[in-house]
């Protein structure tokens, strides 16, 4: 007897099966998008045909389900579920949305961007929020006038801008809108507070990584250093490490960018010339600055402190 109700119990949750089959076929032939598709391909699809694309057309109509409702339980979140015929056979695809696609180019375009150790105002700048007055206009010219330039011939060589000013008159912003702006073309930038990484590379000495740290940055393809000047200079961080950068980006004609509270001439007599101890090294100050005159020419940025606006 004991048998006997085992194999009634298989045979009754077998035709519930195939009644909730039945059932979900029926569902799945009703909709819409399903109708119209075979409808369309009815000189390729048999009877037989759609039968076996039953699985399929489930899946779809689940998806599509989920789609509409944006729930997260999706096969591929942020893709549309599609039919399309695959060889007699009706399968599904999943199309990238034109949001997913805004997003995906709006995070590649970020990730050509290398923002190290700056703010997030920065790292998300524009030129279109650029706030221009008569004493920006100059700068922001001349950013617009190295992006067509570079655009025009990226293999030669184009001198950088050294945006002298005093603080909050935006020159970091600048860097930051046009750091985006060439990312937009496809080029790669990397960004970075020079006094930061100044101390980051005297760390790295114990770690055994200066070597690796630097190579990172003297190779990048567009370089833009950060407030150089703002950090208490030793003989060491000018000579091998931005000496270093200096030199390979001029031998290598490397698009370079500064920007400094001091002019270039300042900088070289007031900050580069004399060490943390106190020595007072010109000629190695000079050999410096002819590297900084040789990348990028200067533009003075006057205006009001926005910081405290």
């Amino acid at each position: 007897m004991e048998d006997v109700g085992k194999e009634m119990t298989k045979v009754i949750n077998q035709r519930d099966w195939s009644e909730r089959f039945d059932k979900l076929v029926q569902e799945v032939l009703k909709d819409p998008d399903v109708i119209k598709f075979i409808e369309e391909h009815q000189a390729e699809l048999t009877k037989e045909d759609i039968d076996k694309s039953y699985s399929k057309l489930y899946e779809f109509v689940q998806e599509k389900r989920k789609f509409k409702l944006n729930e997260p339980t999706m096969i591929a979140p942020g893709y549309e579920p599609k039919l399309f015929m695959n060889f007699h056979y009706i399968d599904v695809t999943y199309v990238p949305t034109e949001a997913l696609l805004a997003r995906q180019k709006e995070e590649e375009i970020r990730n050509r961007v290398k923002a190290m150790d700056m703010p997030r105002d920065i790292r998300e700048a524009s030129m279109d929020y650029f706030e221009i007055t008569a004493e920006r206009k100059v700068a922001l010219q001349a950013a617009f006038d190295f992006v067509s330039k570079y655009k025009e011939n990226p293999k030669q060589f184009h001198q950088g801008l050294y945006l002298q000013g005093s603080f909050g008159v935006g020159k970091t912003y600048l860097l930051g809108a046009l750091a985006q702006e060439l990312a937009e073309y496809g080029y790669r930038t990397t960004l970075m507070h020079f006094p930061t990484f100044a101390v980051e590379m005297k760390q790295s000495i114990a770690q055994n990584t200066t070597g690796d740290k630097l190579d990172a940055v003297k190779k990048a393809p567009i370089l833009m250093l950060d407030d150089i000047g703002a950090d208490s200079m030793s003989s060491w961080i000018r000579d091998d490490v931005l000496g270093v950068i200096l030199q390979y980006r001029m031998q290598e004609q490397l698009p370079t960018f500064f920007s400094s509270n001091f002019s270039m001439k300042q900088l070289e007599k007031e900050h580069l010339s004399v060490t943390q101890r106190g020595e007072d090294e010109p000629l190695k100050a000079k050999r410096i600055m002819e590297r900084i005159r040789y990348l990028a020419r200067e533009i003075n940025m006057i205006g009001e402190n926005r910081r405290h606006q």
